[in-house]
């Protein structure tokens, strides 16, 4: 249950730090823009948690911390964010040496719509300069798209929406749904009864989407793409 004194705003720095560390997912989500409006002394909190974090895998805590640092213009956080965490707080590991700062940037300061076309645009670099010109993909190019890459661009999505967008999030609810197209679309907002979602303008490129709306892989063309996709080893329960 979430602790008034925190909801408040009436507690100190001190208990606000505390609930950052050890409180629960949902309190963590509040605490954070809480901090944010403390400027240097929630700033310092925020820091020092994801100090403390760097050598687990980053969550969407932590992608919500990271983008209230990241979009501060304050000096000890831009040293601190250089420092410590270079090329942002997920690690944009790749097979193919494709450069993601671009999309973790976007994802970051949440320009979604932007960041959605970036994402397409990155897993045509991974399936080479042919993808590239037509700017869109077979199903036997996201086959073999490489499992590193691919878990790096949902990595990125997952942190930085509040774990609410991400290939692996529309993967889980496709399966809950039994693989079935017709539930699937509507479920994450991409058709309403018989017509489709129109590119951009219907689409909701913020967190009021529904789970699972971005990245839109339906623009990769074609179910067997969105299924080779969905499918793919990068999901494995031995590689999340």
């Amino acid at each position: 249950m979430t602790d008034p004194m925190i909801l408040s705003g009436t507690a100190d720095i001190d208990s606000l730090r505390q609930s950052l560390i050890a409180g629960s997912l949902q309190i963590q989500q509040q605490i954070i823009p809480q901090l944010a409006k403390l400027g240097n002394e929630g700033l310092d909190v925020l820091m020092e948690f994801l100090q403390k974090r760097r050598d687990h895998p980053a969550n969407w805590i932590d992608g919500k911390a990271y983008q209230v640092l990241y979009n501060s213009d304050a000096p000890q956080v831009k040293e601190f964010l250089l420092s410590c965490f270079p090329e942002g707080i997920v690690p944009l590991k790749s097979d193919r040496q494709i450069n993601y700062n671009p999309l973790q940037h976007l994802l970051a300061t949440q320009e979604f719509q932007a960041a959605d076309r970036m994402t397409i645009q990155k897993l045509c670099e991974l399936a080479g300069p042919m993808a590239v010109q037509r700017k869109w993909l077979y199903f036997t190019e996201v086959e073999n798209a490489p499992i590193i890459d691919l878990q790096t661009i949902n990595n990125l999505w997952l942190v930085h929406s509040g774990g609410k967008f991400g290939f692996s999030v529309q993967r889980e609810i496709w399966l809950s749904l039994g693989k079935n197209w017709e539930n699937f679309w509507p479920k994450i907002g991409w058709k309403s009864g018989n017509t489709w979602t129109r590119y951009p303008h219907q689409f909701t490129w913020d967190l009021s989407a529904p789970r699972g709306h971005l990245p839109l892989s339906n623009q990769l063309r074609g179910v067997r793409v969105m299924a080779s996709l969905l499918s793919h080893p990068a999901w494995s329960q031995s590689n999340t």
